[in-house]
């Protein structure tokens, strides 16, 4: 393998040619925007994130403006892109950056890992592409190329192996010191690499920048890597939803207790099975009730298969369900609802 300088400037080089600077959070040393875009694409394309981060930026285009929103409409803007302790921990963010530290980011990965929801490589992530300090990040794509990079081999289902490979990360960054442009390009790079062409599969090793100095590649099996022994198990849940509604288009909401499925967001109410959702509607109503088409809400580790129940509510009757409020159909659309809550109020 080539020497650790030898690759940086490699991923340098490769990067301002051939690397993505078109991505509405790049070319820029904004810190609140590489750290939104940072926690927007944890467990989510970039294809997603776009129209939601152009969304939330619009609304709230400064650190101050989110930590002075609400949470609900926070969740609002979030709402359908999933992982929602990822919005609730930006706003709790957002709320120490001002309170803390004046409105401003600090500028080093190890001061931002105090911050809520900011792990070790989001953290590196903001503090090298903004502020340019020589640390390494490790996120899922940056994993593969280094694994492949340097063979290693070590199960990262076990934290030693994972603290090795931070070790290795580290010895791979520019040799200090390092110009902050360059450190924010080599950062850059190797999130390009592993977005672009350290594909999971089918890697586009003939393209690669450092093809000549990678053990994987020289080895005809650059899928082998990363190595990780345990795989989550996929778990499913049967959940019954009762959608009631008014004429005048109100729908009734709960907000989601914490923990839990949909935690902090509002939703329909929700039951372990029809026979609790019937027994939740009062006798004279339940002839109103009207059974819609089951379908399965896929999350990461979970599927979730949804049995919807409407229920048509006269607007002079009360709705004796505890817990919940009639939200009009001017103001649903700003909350932060569930994906499929989202989707079946959408489509009607």
């Amino acid at each position: 393998m080539a020497e650790p300088g030898a690759v940086s400037a490699q991923v340098v080089a490769w990067q301002a040619v051939h690397g993505r600077n078109s991505l509405p959070w790049q070319n820029t040393q904004d810190p609140y925007l590489v750290w939104l875009s940072e926690i927007m694409l944890q467990q989510t394309q970039v294809a997603t994130v776009q129209n939601y981060f152009a969304r939330f930026t619009a609304q709230l285009p400064t650190v101050q403006a989110l930590a002075e929103a609400s949470l609900d409409e926070v969740l609002g803007l979030w709402s359908g892109l999933g992982y929602y302790s990822r919005a609730r921990n930006l706003h709790r963010c957002a709320q120490d950056v001002v309170r803390l530290h004046g409105g401003a980011f600090p500028r080093t990965a190890e001061v931002l890992l105090t911050l809520p929801g900011i792990g070790r490589s989001t953290a590196a992530a903001i503090s090298s592409l903004c502020f340019g300090e020589r640390v390494a990040i490790l996120d899922a794509n940056v994993k593969r190329v280094v694994t492949r990079l340097l063979g290693f081999d070590g199960d990262l289902a076990k934290a030693a192996q994972e603290h090795q490979l931070w070790h290795a990360a580290t010895e791979l960054l520019p040799a200090a010191p390092v110009a902050a442009q360059s450190m924010a390009r080599y950062t850059q790079g190797m999130m390009d690499l592993g977005a672009t062409v350290c594909l999971p599969k089918k890697p586009l090793c003939l393209v690669c920048p450092v093809q000549n100095a990678c053990v994987a590649c020289a080895g005809g099996d650059p899928q082998r890597y990363p190595v990780r022994s345990r795989k989550p198990k996929r778990s499913s849940q049967s959940i019954w939803m009762l959608w009631a509604h008014r004429p005048d288009g109100a729908v009734w909401l709960n907000t989601r207790p914490t923990p839990g499925v949909w935690a902090g967001l509002h939703c329909f109410p929700l039951f372990q099975d029809e026979e609790e959702l019937h027994a939740a509607v009062p006798l004279g109503w339940r002839a109103n009730l009207q059974a819609q088409a089951a379908f399965v809400h896929v999350l990461t580790h979970k599927d979730l298969h949804l049995h919807p129940w409407r229920l048509a509510v006269d607007a002079s009757t009360g709705f004796p369900m505890p817990g919940g409020r009639w939200v009009p159909a001017d103001q649903w659309p700003a909350l932060g609802l569930p994906a499929p809550v989202r989707k079946l109020l959408v489509r009607d």
